[in-house]
């Protein structure tokens, strides 16, 4: 009987969990002071790694210009990252949560990605002052470990500083985690060629609080950001350009169709502040593609969709369940399609969306809707 309560208490206090507790993010990274961190410069020139003395550990290992740091100490590691390679790369185990400090880095690898956390612990990418970069090939060599883009962790990613960090992408994801991804400052420019997939992969969440992310996607069904959990906007500054046409996709007869999007997010999109501007001129290609509720209660939100529908719909927001506007700037232009899509079926422009209160500016129609608070 003891075991039967003892379950039934653990079932609830699963059921208690709800999306809200998951994406409650709380960290001391701010709080940590030189004495509980340990740092360490690792630095590439001349087809050669430069590690300084602070490595008393011995954690970096140096195989030619490609570089393996194994942690297994309780304090918090911060790499610093410095100089320029051609061939080279940064992969990361830890016990504990680290960061990396980028210091005017140039770093590609022609076979997999530039830089892999293999920790499922947070990651910190702090941009310094200056500008940075990171690339990686055409084709990834088979591992025994996940490569899923250019920067890629399976834990938590967090991005901060007043740096500029460029994510050359060419096979695979530009950035992708395992866990969730927080954009708290800097700037972050992604830039995909159009054999490569999604700029931003995230399993478990993105949040965009701060700095500045520019996102470019070429390729045909790519994202911006392609994001399986909760997308959630609260200020900082997102522009996302897709230039590819839908993905035609045939298996046992059957076809499937995958339009190219700014945002493709899987559970509820939400925006409270920043800005928010999308640009899609492909087939069919779409602005958000939510699973979802999108809701827009702030910040100012543009979207232009230019692409034909030859195959796909081409829409500026898409969302299964509903579209409700509650705040902000909401503009959305379509040149072919509808504007919005909220999942109910209605020639009515007014029955794609749910306007709260009352804004300054109210006008929806089929291709053009602009709202305004």
């Amino acid at each position: 009987m003891k075991k039967f309560f003892a379950l039934i208490t653990i079932a609830i206090a699963i059921a208690a969990c709800t999306n809200d507790d998951r994406y409650t993010w709380n960290d001391d990274f701010a709080d940590r002071t030189d004495t509980d961190t340990i740092n360490i410069r690792i630095g590439w020139t001349n087809n050669h790694v430069i590690v300084d003395e602070h490595d008393i550990y011995g954690f970096v290992n140096v195989d030619g210009t490609d570089v393996t740091v194994k942690s297994n100490t309780n304090k918090f590691l911060n790499l610093h990252l410095y100089g320029e390679c051609a061939d080279g790369s940064l992969t990361i185990y830890s016990w504990k949560k680290l960061g990396i400090t980028l210091e005017k880095l140039s770093l590609t690898n022609p076979d997999g990605p530039a830089i892999n956390n293999q920790c499922s612990k947070a990651l910190y990418v702090i941009l310094d002052s200056d500008d940075s970069s990171i690339s990686d090939g055409a084709a990834y060599a088979e591992r025994d470990i996940d490569q899923k883009g250019t920067l890629f962790s399976e834990g938590q990613i967090y991005f901060q500083g007043s740096g500029t960090l460029t994510i050359n992408g060419n096979c695979r994801n530009g950035i992708a985690s395992d866990d969730y991804i927080m954009m708290q400052g800097g700037t972050v420019e992604v830039n995909m060629a159009s054999a490569a997939t999604n700029g931003v992969k995230v399993n478990d969440g993105f949040t965009m609080q701060g700095g500045e992310l520019r996102v470019n996607v070429k390729g045909d069904g790519a994202r911006g950001i392609k994001c399986d959990a909760r997308t959630t906007i609260e200020g900082g500054n997102i522009t996302i350009t897709t230039t590819g046409d839908c993905r035609i996709e045939e298996a046992d007869g059957v076809r499937d169709t995958t339009s190219a999007a700014g945002i493709k997010s899987d559970s509820l999109f939400t925006m409270t502040g920043g800005q928010l501007t999308i640009i899609s001129s492909g087939d069919g290609g779409k602005g958000i593609n939510c699973s979802e509720n999108v809701e827009f209660k702030g910040g100012t939100l543009n979207i232009t969709t230019t692409g034909s529908n030859d195959v796909g719909k081409p829409k500026g927001v898409k969302s299964d369940t509903g579209i409700i506007v509650s705040g902000g700037s909401f503009t959305v232009n379509v040149k072919k399609s509808w504007a919005l899509d909220n999942g109910f079926e209605s020639e009515e422009p007014e029955d794609r969306v749910t306007v709260v209160g009352t804004p300054v500016t109210k006008r929806i129609a089929k291709r053009s809707v602009d709202i305004r608070y």
